[in-house]
């Protein structure tokens, strides 16, 4: 396939027949030409059969990326002569790929180094795109009803039909207390018809008028501007920042309800889909029905019944995590990317891209504005506001006349917990003082917060010291008392807690060090017995059923206790929350990431904003022994703003995003030496020049991951420098051993 913006979608074939490009969903490194049958009327986005070596494969009519900037380009397979050309099998009834979904593929396979067809996979899906299977019923037939016999079942089951409804096979034997055999063996006889059934619609139609929502004049006025955003159905970025509890989800769903207004579709993502309980609940409530839903665990049937909604416009919102940027909209109107400095957002499997991102680059080949909400944003989407291409929008006052809680530090110099403990006397005292008021005031809610799963982080032998460590990764294993074993967070191995130590064989000589979540629940039942407890964790929560019934609990005062993970920080609104105990406010700052100190405000921030969100005022209470560092002053002064300005400034310097760009490439083999080799000679061919600089190699921190070893480069370049034709030059001609592998992550998150 060729490149060029000027390339036809056909090209003419010496048997009279065309050749079509066809877009595969494997890592091929573009479309392949077929020959179109002359009976076969084809259309660039139309889902095709064609053989791949001796099977058949789904794949896509391509054509020519129109406006892709040539550093994003995909060089071109290599051309086959038009003698070897193998026909089109068949066009299938699915929906056409609508060409804005197209040129989507084309950009973040050129923006992320990514084979398109790995990228079409996201996008096609090719179990939801297969055909859903009509529904059937049955009719009475008058053929053969002479001479078939007429029991008295079923003579039931033709009087449950005497309205000539259509009823399925299941209705129709409750109805006529059969069972499905008779059914089946009427229809045999001639006496049953199936037909199709027209069933209900797959998702009901949202109503922007169902319910109007009761707005201040600062959310009203934000949402006007917003609304304004999706009349004028053009592309423009824009960010809503507004402290957490000011009602930022009911100005965006203004947006939403214009955007139906106007007959477009809208999407919706969050960085949790599975603990979106109580953000479907205000959709509801607004729009009267519930949206659709993608994520990636839908079961088979519901992802193509979505996947159909979608591309036939009958889905007119979907929420959904980041996958559903690849859904096929054929009218899209709006984008909203909720909590977007989450880096939930960014892939890291597969092909790696940043869900945010990419979201804008989908709301501008769809002429539609994209909405980026967060209390805490992103240095990369300050920097855009900055520079004049977002749009800021700000909500500066909570709803409803709640106030921002107070933040406190406890220094854990002063005020350290018990010996074998982890909570000061200093937050015991508040939090009880919380749950059971000496004044005679109604009870209030507590949350404890540890961003760390399990019981200990680290297993030790008080013997000989021995640490006990994943076999597969650089990583220590992680105890998970409650299931009684020791588990890798990073591969997923997990084995039993042994009762000798593995290194010096010495008797119940290991030791838990330090705390999770659940060594923490294990001390709160201790210190507050009598308070009812809730735990939210990824391990606890499965899913949403289980994330509404624990909203539900909350919410309805059936809980005095929340002890959570990062899962507390997505949004939730809890009105009899009033104090939030930080165990360790200095957990995310260790290491070497470039955005620890921007991502622990960020995640502290959101912990203590659910705090105080109702009448009573909230608390903060943040457990650290370096109270003067920046990060916990920042958060004292509740002075988010300034402590960014103070980030960038750090980061510009160096061209350190979002001042700059950066690129990680990670090598990864079956051995040490391999891995070092591969490494040494990506080094040696290292790029160089005028803003652009090769860091490495160097071992990842994370040096083995699932047994393979890793060492890793950093490519920096000036902003107005783009990486990736500086990467596809310095991989170029490269030859590694098979048991080597070469990633590559544009604007890496982790940097594990």
């Amino acid at each position: 396939m060729s490149l060029d913006a000027s390339a036809a979608a056909t090209k003419p074939v010496r048997n009279g027949a065309s050749r079509v490009p066809v877009l595969l969903p494997y890592p091929f490194q573009g479309a392949f030409d077929y020959a179109q049958p002359e009976a076969l009327a084809l259309e660039p986005g139309d889902v095709v059969m064609v053989p791949l070596n001796r099977r058949a494969e789904v794949g896509v009519v391509w054509d020519a990326p129109v406006g892709l900037p040539g550093d994003l380009a995909t060089p071109p397979p290599p051309s086959v002569a038009d003698a070897k050309l193998k026909p089109v099998a068949a066009l299938l009834d699915v929906p056409r790929m609508p060409e804005s979904l197209r040129r989507f593929v084309d950009w973040v396979a050129g923006y992320t180094l990514s084979p398109p067809g790995l990228v079409l996979a996201m996008a096609l899906r090719t179990n939801a795109s297969q055909p859903v299977p009509p529904t059937t019923g049955w009719v009475r037939s008058g053929s053969n009803s002479a001479t078939a016999r007429v029991t008295p079942a079923r003579a039931r089951v033709l009087q449950a039909l005497t309205d000539g409804a259509p009823r399925n096979t299941a209705e129709l034997g409750r109805a006529a207390e059969v069972g499905t055999g008779v059914v089946r063996a009427m229809a045999e006889a001639g006496l049953l018809v199936e037909v199709a059934i027209a069933g209900p619609a797959a998702f009901g139609t949202p109503d922007p008028d169902h319910q109007d929502p009761v707005l201040s004049p600062d959310q009203n006025t934000t949402a006007q501007r917003l609304r304004g955003l999706v009349q004028g159905r053009r592309f423009q970025a824009a960010l809503l920042d507004g402290v957490t509890g000011s009602g930022k989800t009911e100005v965006y769903l203004e947006a939403v309800a214009a955007c139906l207004a106007e007959g477009r579709q809208a999407l919706v993502l969050l960085p949790e889909i599975a603990l979106s309980a109580q953000w479907m609940q205000r959709f509801v409530r607004r729009f009267g029905v519930e949206p659709a839903v993608w994520h990636s665990d839908l079961g088979s049937k519901r992802r193509r019944i979505t996947w159909r909604a979608v591309a036939g416009g009958e889905a007119q919102v979907v929420v959904g995590a980041r996958s559903a940027l690849f859904l096929p909209f054929p009218d899209l109107g709006l984008v909203i990317v909720d909590e977007e400095h989450e880096t939930a957002f960014k892939q890291e499997d597969g092909v790696t891209y940043h869900a945010r991102d990419m979201a804008v680059v989908r709301a501008r080949l769809s002429s539609a504005p994209v909405l980026l909400v967060s209390a805490t944003p992103s240095l990369e989407t300050l920097a855009n506001v900055e520079s004049g291409r977002y749009q800021h929008l700000t909500l500066a006052v909570r709803h409803g006349g709640a106030t921002m809680p107070g933040v406190a530090a406890i220094d854990l110099r002063d005020h350290p917990p018990e010996r074998g403990r982890f909570l000061s006397p200093v937050l015991i005292e508040a939090a009880r003082a919380a749950m059971q008021p000496p004044d005679g005031r109604p009870a209030e809610q507590v949350m404890l917060f540890l961003n760390r799963r399990g019981y200990a982080p680290l297993t030790l032998c008080r013997t000989c010291g021995h640490r006990i460590q994943c076999p597969n990764c650089t990583a220590w294993l992680v105890e998970h008392r409650a299931r009684r074993q020791l588990a890798c967070h990073h591969c997923g191995h997990t084995e039993a807690v042994p009762t000798h130590c593995p290194a010096c064989n010495a008797e119940n000589s290991l030791t838990p060090i330090g705390p999770g979540v659940e060594r923490i629940t294990e001390e709160a039942r201790l210190t507050f017995p009598d308070a009812r407890l809730l735990v939210m964790a990824s391990d606890t929560l499965p899913g949403p059923n289980a994330a509404a019934e624990a909203v539900r609990k909350i919410a309805d005062r059936e809980v005095d206790l929340i002890i959570g993970t990062q899962i507390v920080a997505k949004g939730w609104h809890f009105p009899g929350l009033t104090l939030v105990g930080v165990v360790d406010a200095d957990l995310g700052l260790a290491g070497g990431d470039l955005r620890a100190a921007e991502r622990t405000v960020q995640l502290l921030h959101q912990v203590g904003g659910r705090a105080g969100r109702a009448e009573a005022p909230g608390r903060v209470l943040l457990q650290t022994y370096n109270p003067t560092h920046p990060v916990m002053q920042a958060l004292i002064a509740n002075d988010f703003a300034s402590f960014m300005q103070k980030e960038a400034a750090q980061r510009r310097p160096g061209w350190w995003p979002p001042y700059g760009r950066l690129a990680a490439l990670i090598v990864s083999a079956d051995t040490a030496d391999a891995a070092d080799a591969a490494a040494q000679t990506l080094g040696r061919s290292a790029p160089s020049g005028e803003g652009v600089q090769v860091l490495g190699p160097a071992p990842a921190p994370l040096a083995i991951l699932r047994g393979r070893h890793r060492r890793r480069l950093l490519l920096r370049t000036r902003r107005e420098i783009a990486v990736q034709p500086i990467l596809r030059r310095w991989l170029d001609g490269l030859q590694f051993p098979r048991s080597v592998q070469v990633d590559v992550d544009i604007d890496p998150v982790s940097f594990l």
